[in-house]
């Protein structure tokens, strides 16, 4: 802070130095005045300036100070306490922009509010005729029409869900409840789901769970998994898709592999950027970009350490990591 200082009161230093300067001259010219009185006369005034500068410095840097370290946030409560003039126009600055941006603020903040109420709402009324809608595919005979429906179903079910959660994601700390979940049946469930897309696509599972429970949160991990293996389906076009979960270092792990088309090199620490669908030649038209990031979000509110590895046409692995319970404590906090 002493440079900044310097520099903001370097019209005033010049301008001592300047006097002094012209008193030496006066006296240089002007045989009435003795010369060496005057350089004495400008020494004490020199430092009589100096120990003012410095008493003036620990006075005034406090103000500044305190405005450089402060956090960039609306908290008022931070503001140095202004004790000069121009020190209370500046606080006053402060607060009167502070309240401005707090009132635009909670206008947003409501606005955002009601539209994501109203879209969770419309989200859940379109849920009924999509219900309706699956009972009706489930009940044509020709079984190709009723594959091509049911694909189309799940496409647009997958995205209202994702619509769902991502709206969700923002208030997910208030929404998280960490109990011991069962792997199998949530691993099932979702299999159960995707059974006649599977069955279509001639894609089944092997599954093999030797730890089959976990402390989470059942709900958010649903559907990241159900983005998992969704994506493990969408991209195999035969043969099963392994899941299975083992104890590593005390560590429960879930791996999920797929025979599928796998992706590219470059594309890997990309995967989880929100949008990204691929650079490679079999970019899929039917991506969105979302999937895979939500699911790194979740997992990351989640403790959950994903990762993800692939060769192109040998197939993906990813791989979750759940956290050891007692790391729940830093969850809730």
């Amino acid at each position: 802070m002493i440079k900044q200082y310097l520099i903001e009161k370097k019209s005033w230093i010049i301008f001592i130095l300047f006097l002094q300067l012209f008193q030496l001259f006066m006296a240089s010219i002007d045989e009435t005045i003795s010369f060496y009185s005057m350089v004495y006369i400008c020494f004490i005034s020199m430092l009589l300036f100096l120990l003012f500068s410095i008493f003036q410095y620990q006075k005034e840097i406090n103000f500044y100070k305190g405005l450089s370290t402060r956090e960039d946030d609306l908290d008022l409560t931070s503001l140095p306490k202004a004790k000069t003039p121009f020190e209370k126009i500046m606080e006053d600055s402060f607060t009167q922009q502070t309240a401005i941006l707090m009132k635009e603020r909670n206008q947003n903040l409501e606005q955002l509010e009601r539209e994501k109420d109203e879209l969770l709402s419309w989200i859940h009324e379109v849920k009924t005729p999509l219900t309706a809608l699956r009972l009706l595919i489930d009940s044509i005979d020709n079984h190709e029409i009723k594959a091509s429906l049911t694909f189309e179903w799940l496409r647009i079910h997958h995205l209202l869900d994702q619509q769902l959660h991502q709206k969700r994601f923002p208030f997910i700390q208030n929404d998280l409840y960490i109990e011991s979940i069962d792997l199998e049946n949530i691993l099932f469930d979702e299999i159960k789901a995707l059974q006649s897309w599977c069955i279509q696509k001639g894609i089944g599972f092997d599954i093999e769970l030797q730890k089959t429970t976990v402390l989470t949160d059942g709900k958010w991990l649903s559907f990241v998994v159900r983005q998992l293996i969704s994506n493990a389906v969408k991209y195999s076009s035969k043969g099963d898709i392994i899941l299975k979960s083992y104890d590593h270092h005390g560590y429960t792990c879930l791996k999920i592999t797929d025979s599928g088309i796998g992706i590219a090199i470059q594309d890997l620490p990309r995967i989880f950027d929100k949008g990204f669908t691929s650079t490679a030649k079999h970019q899929n038209n039917h991506a969105t970009g979302m999937g895979l990031y939500l699911s790194k979000k979740i997992a990351d509110a989640l403790k959950i350490i994903i990762e993800v590895d692939s060769k192109v046409d040998e197939g993906t692995t990813v791989t979750l990591t759940f956290p050891k319970n007692n790391a729940f404590d830093q969850l809730h906090h």
